[in-house]
């Protein structure tokens, strides 16, 4: 395992659209980060995708369960946190969270809870690293994972409603944070692409809204800093392709059977399938999450 010098860093990846590979983004970048220091791998979705795909049905229905951390109960994290074969620990999601959900909206200090309860005790001392896979719906569970973290990630897919989700990710959720507490969007992760940028295709729509956009992801940066490098392209570079002076690369992350496939066998990407292409822009996610922005 690589060591690194810079500081703890706990995460939330999070999108207001289902079906845009969040699990799969969050549970490779925990995947990625554990090459770089303790991780740990918290589920918040109530439908519990990356508990069941890791293997963990059991968590899912156990007695004791997230809720019981998170509420007033007498359990803590380590009484549900398992090991997985994949370097990072797993904090499962429960089928009761959609109760937790409406039990906090009248607790006291409800936004707070998973801070308090979850990150505060872990990051720092057990974990260098924490990432949430959060619900993709606005609730009480997303405003603790941003109360907990002040960090994101946005994953987002190619199609009609790719943007209007960022947007109403960044309208109903982030902003409203942002009046009491500071939240940064450290990426916006293009992921599933599979056509070319040389044609005018559902991709390369994507890829200019994001490389071109002009709004701002962050207070005084343009939504195209948060592009990591890997799904970078500039307007020089979109006129060299279409006038054949560029061979027209394949940013952002690509659909690859194996990715679909690895979540059947219980397997991140990198354990699946090591020689993946893919891996190296997890790496480099999981390099932007350490450092806590993207260098360019």
């Amino acid at each position: 395992m690589q060591t690194t010098t810079t500081e703890p860093r706990a995460v939330s990846v999070v999108i207001l659209k289902g079906g845009v590979g969040k699990s799969t983004t969050s549970m490779n970048l925990a995947r990625q980060l554990a090459e770089h220091g303790e991780t740990l791998y918290a589920d918040l979705d109530p439908n519990g995708h990356a508990t069941n795909g890791l293997g963990f049905g059991d968590a899912y229905q156990g007695e004791i369960n997230l809720g019981d951390v998170i509420l007033e109960g007498d359990a803590t994290p380590q009484d549900l946190i398992r090991s997985t074969e994949h370097g990072f620990d797993l904090l499962p999601s429960s089928d009761t969270l959609e109760d937790v959900e409406k039990d906090l909206a009248g607790a006291m200090q409800g936004s707070a809870r998973i801070k308090s309860k979850i990150v505060d005790p872990l990051l720092g001392t057990e974990y260098e690293y924490v990432v949430f896979d959060c619900p993709a719906y606005p609730g009480m569970l997303n405003n603790n994972a941003l109360v907990a973290t002040g960090n994101v990630v946005i994953p987002i897919e190619p199609g009609s409603s790719a943007i209007g989700g960022y947007k109403r990710t960044m309208e109903r959720l982030i902003e409203p944070a942002r009046e009491y507490i500071d939240v940064d969007v450290l990426a916006v992760v293009p992921n599933k692409l599979s056509d070319r940028i040389d044609q005018q295709t559902e991709d390369r729509e994507l890829l200019e809204n994001l490389n071109k956009a002009t709004y701002e992801v962050n207070p005084g940066q343009p939504l195209q800093e948060a592009v990591p490098n890997f799904a970078r392209i500039t307007a020089d570079e979109f006129d060299a392709i279409d006038a054949g002076e560029m061979t027209p690369p394949k940013p952002g992350i690509r659909h690859r059977s194996a990715l679909s496939r690895s979540l059947q066998h219980n397997q991140p990407l990198q354990d699946y399938d090591p020689e993946s292409d893919q891996i190296a822009y997890y790496e480099e996610l999981a390099e932007i999450v350490a450092a806590g922005g993207i260098e360019r």
